[in-house]
């Protein structure tokens, strides 16, 4: 198994002392709407992380609507191909699809018809995703935060519909806690589980709180799940908190 962190790329060189084995960096700080060269520097400092950045998140901005009546089916396409390009080039592996913002279903619009739309988006990303060699990762998110994908079983649901390759699923333990889904309900998603975050009581670092991480890993281990498992919290003191929850993580997926 191996352990990240979702955090800035500033922080990539403190993960890597501390013993992580990748960062999870976000899809917008690469800014794909922009031109190679207007955001060189960026692309350019992330190319030279010294902890290899296998994942990314916020896939979308929460602007580029992809359910409703005014979804700018050119600008999808454009940002796609350009932001899971530059993903790949800098070694990206899976890309985590939650885009709360993007994908939140406008009051009144029929949910049937953003399931659809939402079925075309993937095929559309699982196109540029496949030319890359990319995996998509949709993440279920709580019914407080979208209203649309809020558990495991839905996420695999439209990744079956979808039924691509490229077109997997995530498990968020914070967004399971939050909603009461239970966390042996991972165990749904079977070979279509791609990705992991976690985090503990209150969206803490793990080992501060009371989520009974043994439990969501012995799910994990029951289907064979052993890619990576990425942090995703707040976090108070980084720089004491981020080797402390390693080292959870470790024993408690050891001992699971």
């Amino acid at each position: 198994m191996k352990f990240g962190v979702c955090a800035p790329l500033e922080e990539a060189a403190f993960l890597k002392d501390a013993g992580y084995d990748y960062i999870e960096l976000t899809v917008v700080s690469l800014m794909p709407e922009k031109s190679d060269e207007e955001c060189g520097e960026i692309l350019r400092r992330a190319a030279a992380s010294p902890l290899p950045a296998e994942a990314f998140n916020v896939f979308l901005p929460g602007d580029l609507k992809i359910t409703g009546p005014e979804v700018d089916e050119g600008r999808v396409e454009r940002y796609l191909r350009s932001s899971l390009r530059r993903v790949a080039d800098l070694g990206g592996r899976v890309v985590v699809f939650g885009s709360g913002g993007a994908r939140r279903v406008p009051d009144g619009f029929p949910q049937e018809r953003a399931w659809e739309q939402l079925r075309g988006f993937l095929h559309k990303a699982a196109d540029c995703a496949e030319e890359f060699g990319l995996v998509l990762a949709i993440e279920p998110l709580n019914t407080k935060e979208c209203n649309i994908i809020n558990s495991v079983s839905e996420a695999v649901r439209l990744s079956e519909e979808v039924n691509r390759p490229s077109v997997k699923v995530l498990a968020d333990m914070f967004h399971m806690v939050v909603d009461g889904e239970p966390l042996e309900s991972v165990t749904v998603a079977g070979s279509r589980l791609a990705h992991v975050h976690v985090a503990d009581t209150d969206r803490l670092y793990p080992g501060s709180g009371r989520n009974d991480f043994r439990a969501f890993f012995r799910a994990l281990k029951s289907i064979g799940y052993d890619a990576r498992v990425s942090i995703e919290c707040r976090w108070g003191d980084f720089n004491a908190e981020a080797p402390k929850a390693l080292e959870f993580l470790k024993e408690q997926w050891a001992s699971a």
